[in-house]
């Protein structure tokens, strides 16, 4: 439209605006397209490829104008009768087809001003509920309010089906300084995949995104977002949580199974197991196993299926394999149903650099360095997060908080800490450079560790978080006011290295490496350990734990029956990887199912069932788990038997009954073997791995029955037992009185 004279009126679009609007380079849609007061009059104008002609209506449908073609390549404006800024519907005309749609650039923004300064001060705590996809009803219309993050973007658009994947049709509105884009989207809903067209600082278009914080992925091989289903989930946990929140996790106990979702079960033709089925299935064996909690690989959404899950992209999103978010949601609920726990293995410090997911994401290094030495990761070939960039440490504090806030979770296990806090982890000389102090910390991220382990304490009671920290780093699980990192436990992969080494040597050298098993516990409660024996234990070639074992097929089979008792004994909280429990012979297989079907050998259902009653004893005698992180729970009886490879050790809380642990590694029965104990009277037989349950010659003191410690002074103790231990096993007795 022009005046009588030719020339453009004040109140239209310069040509420069409308060209663009058209070649979807416009850093700034929403001052063009949609409504716009002029002086007394509103204008409306619209982008709409291959359109004709294009009538206004109001919401219920009344007449409001009529739009004018600017040019041939379809934009369009016009006068329409509108006393104020609602929105308002197009009726479309081209010559094969006609619509109505509602205009979304007639709709104000979503986010406001506060949530522009939390974010930028990287303190917003609830991002999750900010950005991504969000269904909802806004100003009277239903659809779905997207919203990201990419401030060196020059233009950013949702693109999908519901626009034919066109990024000239949606671009969204930039809320500058922020850096943040959003647009609401009517008629949009649960189910819609979309991702994000952004152009780079450079006017270069970037490979299509996907959304950092979308709760719900496309299954792979697809690598969309997709609208998840907004509504909350009904939670029938609500006794559990109460009663988490009054729990010590330090002081009660915690004997986990660790699992691959993908290969502990699987359908009869490969298929994987739904979550539903997982709840069906697997929870009521880890309750029947006696674990207290399941851990599970990463479930955020990852590509490629042999990262397990440590190659994440959808750090939101519940992995598309097993269901969706619900299904995923109804699986803890049915844990907690049950009395389990579950952890979710985390990965904050890598992220693989597939094109769609967050590398060079806006055509910046946004969410990782720049610098090689700092953003990228030799060891996997991953980028690493930039944590000293308060909007990257938000995105990740927000992540652990979405996963404990939106799915109850129990527990986050953190991979890979130790390749967070050294800057010249896995680097040579020249390939990393020092920090401001001189020293190889990585400064930014203790910070924010230390804050993501506090923000999750606080939001979350009877939570907790565990290391994966493989060096001597000071303080992991002590408290952050006390100068630790705040973690509420650590893997203890020194006693999982050691006690391993000496199983895996031939009992008649055993006694010159006893040390293994006494040395662990001179750090034994500098932190608050688990015991991991672990997925990363059983695969790349280091075969399972059974064949870790020295010996022939029996001696094997006895001495990890008699390693479980020890370790079930130890003071820390355990943790075993699935098929462990039953002596799987091979390695892990991440393309297969457990080898299910040894269960029908006597054998290996003898470990089964001695894994069953650890769990049962471990959770049923406080002096076994109430302790398990204090000094005062733990006490050497015998600890300098070397030439009869014999351990014995008290294990103890408050005022509870005592618990006395005897290991012998070696095939000889040793009987009238005199162990001192604090107490004389009774001591019954909870556990012996010989047992012929367990599939052992049954050799031993009576079965279950009781033992009489007699009094006197024995090496300093008042009292001790005479016992027959039988070959290459582990007694657990516990007092029962005088």
């Amino acid at each position: 439209m022009v005046s009588k004279s030719g020339a453009r009126e004040r109140w239209q679009a310069a040509p420069k605006e409308i060209a663009g609007i058209v070649a979807g380079g416009h850093a700034d849609p929403f001052s063009v397209l949609g409504l716009h007061q002029k002086g007394d009059f509103w204008v409306a104008r619209a982008y709409v490829a291959g359109a004709t002609q294009i009538e206004v209506l109001s919401l219920d449908g009344a007449p409001l104008g009529t739009l004018k073609a600017r040019g041939t390549d379809g934009f369009f404006e016009g006068k329409i009768g509108v006393s104020g800024r609602a929105p308002i519907q197009f009726e479309v005309h081209t010559p094969d087809a006609s619509w109505t749609m509602i205009d979304p650039f007639s709709f104000g923004p979503v986010l406001g001003p506060l949530d522009d300064y939390y974010i930028g001060e990287g303190s917003h705590l609830k991002l999750y509920e900010r950005f991504g996809a969000h269904p909802m009803e806004f100003e009277g219309v239903p659809g779905t309010h997207f919203a990201l993050w990419a401030p060196n973007a020059t233009r950013v658009s949702v693109v999908g089906d519901f626009n034919g994947w066109d990024g000239r049709v949606h671009p969204m509105r930039k809320r500058a300084p922020a850096g943040v884009w959003e647009i609401f989207l009517p008629g949009v809903g649960p189910g819609a995949v979309y991702k994000f067209e952004l152009i780079g600082p450079l006017g270069e278009k970037l490979p299509l995104k996907a959304d950092p914080f979308a709760r719900q992925a496309e299954l792979r091989p697809k690598t969309g977002s997709v609208v998840a289903d907004p509504a909350p989930f009904v939670w029938s946990d609500g006794d559990y949580m109460q009663a988490r929140a009054q729990r010590d996790p330090r002081r009660s106990p915690m004997s986990t199974y660790e699992v691959h979702l993908g290969s502990w079960r699987r359908h009869p033709d490969g298929g994987a197991l739904s979550y539903d089925e997982l709840g069906e299935q697997l929870v009521p064996y880890v309750r029947d196993m006696g674990f207290t909690h399941i851990e599970l690989l990463p479930i955020t959404e990852h590509p490629y299926d042999p990262s397990w899950g440590y190659q994440p992209i959808g750090m939101f999103a519940p992995t598309a394999r097993f269901g969706d978010p619900a299904g995923f949601a109804r699986f803890v609920d049915t844990a907690h149903g049950q009395g389990i726990g579950v952890i979710l293995d985390w990965v904050p410090a890598h992220f693989p650099t597939d094109e769609h997911g967050l590398a060079w994401f806006d055509g910046t290094a946004l969410y990782e360095h720049a610098d090689p030495k700092r953003g990228f990761h030799p060891d996997w070939n991953t980028a690493i997060y930039n944590f000293g960039r308060r909007e990257v440490a938000a995105y990740l504090i927000n992540n652990a908080l979405y996963w404990l806030d939106r799915f109850h979770l129990d527990g986050l296990r953190v991979d890979a800490v130790a390749s967070m806090l050294y800057l010249d982890y896995s680097r040579q000389p020249g390939e990393w450079d020092a920090n401001e102090r001189g020293g190889n910390e990585n400064l930014e991220a203790v910070s924010f560790i230390k804050r993501v382990n506090s923000e999750t304490y606080a939001a979350h009671k009877g939570s907790f978080t565990i290391a994966e920290e493989s060096t001597a780093w000071p303080g992991v699980s002590h408290p952050v006011s006390s100068g630790g990192l705040g973690f509420g436990f650590k893997w203890n992969l020194g006693f999982m290295h050691d006690t391993l080494s000496y199983m895996g040597r031939e009992p008649i050298h055993r006694r010159y490496h006893h040390n293994d098993l006494t040395f662990g516990l001179l750090y034994a409660f500098s932190e608050n350990f688990v015991l991991p024996l672990s997925h990363d234990e059983v695969v790349h070639g280091k075969g399972s734990l059974l064949s870790k074992m020295s010996g022939d097929d029996w001696g094997q089979f006895a001495n990890l029956r008699a390693y479980y008792g020890f370790m079930w004994g130890y003071p820390g909280k355990k943790l075993l990887f699935m098929g462990q429990e039953f002596a799987q012979r091979a390695e892990w297989n991440d393309n297969g199912a457990l080898d299910w079907e040894l269960l029908d050998a006597p054998a290996h259902e003898g470990v089964r069932r001695l894994v069953a009653d650890l769990n049962g004893a471990y959770g049923s005698i406080p002096a076994l788990y109430g302790r398990d992180c204090e000094p005062e729970g733990f006490e050497w009886l015998i600890a300098n038997d070397h030439e009869n490879s014999v351990f014995a050790f008290l294990r103890r809380a408050g005022e509870a009954a005592p618990v006395v642990v005897i290991a012998n590694f070696t095939p000889t029965v040793r009987t009238g073997y005199v162990v001192p104990v604090p107490l004389a009277g009774c001591w019954r037989e909870r556990i012996n791995t010989d047992a012929q349950i367990y599939g052992g010659t049954n050799c031993g003191n009576l079965g279950m029955g009781t033992i009489v410690a007699k009094k006197g002074n024995y090496e300093g103790r008042p009292a001790a037992i005479t016992l027959t231990l039988p070959p290459l096993a582990t007694l657990i007795l516990e007092f029962e009185g005088p």
